[in-house]
């Protein structure tokens, strides 16, 4: 045990690494972990992570240096969540889809002393430059075999201290590190362990990936519930059907375009058991709440970013809307809600320019701010952009909102220049800035808009150089050897671009010709 020093009988630091010493102790034998063929109950994963940090101590990580992990969904990525803060070091965990010189960046910005890493992953690796000693899953599992558990040193840390960060594209092209405490994680897991009613017998597959948010906080939210963690390599249907009808599925998270390839796939038939589906990152169309539905799941929709450690709010479910018709129930589902257990009524706000609140009359746009305890700490190495993000005391969302009667908030658009895709957040202007490295686009302009499966898409604009050519799939192929994939934009237009009569690129002319006659401007 690594009890904290206590300054008062009634008073002990929130970590989350208490979980798992709860459910080691309490329920040793029961089954902890599935990785493909591996199995590890909760005795066996509390040993491993306390190999694990035993190990990192050994290496030379001491308090406050950063450790990067990037894996898919896999017993590693699990263990370094628990282990890294355990050792003293703060955990980065980097998004897989990443281009090489995106995570060059990031590994940079932190300044990370190591990098565990999953072979698969290894030709990604191999394309980087950062000067960051690694470690890949098989000298992961002599590291382990070779570590004394018993020479691990306590570190105490302070609730407030830096658990993790987790980087953001954010609007200004270069991603930021939000940094989460330890305080903030302990609270939202425990928010989505009530919200998602997990139990010792609930079996949590993972389909959201880890890296998100530290996986919107369920690595530590399932443990504290001494429930089963079923890791997921690979997001798709036959993978997710499978795990639902031999591993018990209770529980999973998913961005729309999940279940949209779940429910219209020729494999999915109706679960075996009641599923709660927590979905994010764009309300899910009335077609998918009811395909899911039908297929029995219980759905759950939540909003946050990655600066409130995942989701911040929820569209808490009132037994009599269950009565209404099927259109209705969707519209009221597809709000973004009301705060979770763990926040202040007052701490999610939709206001004006002034930060006074609007009236809830559903109709009063204004930008949803928020405070407390799952707002970030700030971002890393970057005091400018903490100080304009926390403007007036509150975390500024960028997002536009009206406020129902009744309470329960709803996004109507975005106030940053970002694409939600999939999940995925993309700058557009680091987009923009890639495309005009070709040597034929004159100027661009890339916005959002609507796709039935992701969301939403970029969308580039593009004006060529006088006497110059450039097709679609050759900008596709320039970009997809600079940025991600997922960011580069599935439609093009080459036109001349709407400017005001200084020159400035009129993006707003674009997104409201992309998204005439709909309601939102999101999607």
């Amino acid at each position: 045990m690594l009890a904290p020093p206590r300054s008062a009988v009634h008073l002990s630091a929130l970590d989350p690494y208490a979980f798992l010493e709860r459910a080691a102790t309490i329920f040793p034998d029961k089954l902890a972990v599935v990785d493909g063929s591996t199995r590890h109950s909760y005795a066996q994963l509390h040993e491993r992570v306390r190999r694990l940090a035993a190990a990192l101590q050994a290496r030379g990580i001491r308090a406050g240096e950063r450790v990067a992990v990037l894996a898919p969904n896999s017993a590693l990525a699990l263990e370094a969540t628990f282990a890294v803060p355990l050792a003293g070091g703060v955990l980065c965990a980097l998004n897989t889809r990443l281009a090489a010189d995106e995570i060059d960046y990031i590994l940079g910005h932190c300044g990370a002393s190591l990098l565990l890493y999953d072979r698969e992953l290894g030709p990604l690796v191999e394309r980087l430059t950062a000067a960051v000693p690694t470690i890949d899953d098989a000298a992961y599992e002599a590291l382990l075999a070779h570590a004394d558990p018993d020479a691990l040193v306590a570190t105490h840390p302070d609730e407030d201290d830096t658990i993790s960060i987790n980087y953001t594209s954010g609007t200004t092209g270069r991603p930021k590190g939000v940094m989460y405490t330890f305080r903030g994680a302990y609270l939202n897991a425990l928010a989505e362990v009530f919200h998602a009613n997990l139990r010792p017998e609930s079996v949590y597959l993972w389909t959201l990936p880890m890296f998100h948010c530290n996986g919107w906080c369920f690595p530590w939210a399932v443990t504290a519930a001494a429930a089963t963690h079923v890791c997921l390599r690979r997001v798709a249907p036959e993978p997710i059907n499978a795990a639902i009808r031999e591993d018990g599925v209770t529980h999973f998270c998913a961005a729309p375009t999940v279940l949209i390839a779940l429910a219209n796939h020729p494999q999915t038939t109706a679960f075996p058991r009641r599923i709660v589906v927590t979905t994010a990152s764009a309300p899910p169309s009335p077609t998918t709440i009811g395909q899911i539905e039908a297929l029995g799941a219980e759905l759950h929709h939540v909003y946050g970013l990655t600066e409130t450690y995942g989701p911040i709010t929820e569209c808490a479910w009132h037994a009599p809307w269950d009565a209404l018709p099927a259109a209705e129930r969707a519209r009221l589902r597809s709000r973004q809600g009301v705060p979770m257990i763990t926040v202040g009524a007052g701490e999610v706000r939709v206001v004006d320019a002034e930060l006074r609140d609007v009236p809830a009359d559903g109709e009063t746009h204004g930008e949803i701010v928020m405070r407390g305890n799952n707002v970030m700490k700030g971002y890393y190495a970057d005091p400018e952009a903490t100080a304009r993000a926390f403007a007036g005391g509150w975390f500024h969302s960028g997002d536009v909102a009206v406020r129902h009667p009744d309470g329960y908030l709803e996004i109507v658009d975005r106030a940053k220049d970002v694409i939600i895709s999939g999940g995925e957040n993309i700058s557009t202007q680091q987009v923009e800035k890639a495309l005009l490295e070709h040597d034929a686009v004159l100027e661009c302009a890339v916005v959002a808009v609507p796709d039935e499966r992701w969301g939403e898409v970029g969308k580039a604009f593009v004006t060529l150089k006088p006497g110059r050519t450039a097709a679609a799939e050759e900008l596709t192929t320039f970009l997809r050897a600079r940025i991600a994939a997922f960011k580069v934009p599935k439609h093009y237009d080459f036109i001349d671009l709407p400017k005001t009569s200084t020159g400035k690129i009129q993006k707003f002319v674009l997104r409201e010709r992309e998204w005439a006659g709909r309601q939102k401007r999101v999607h």
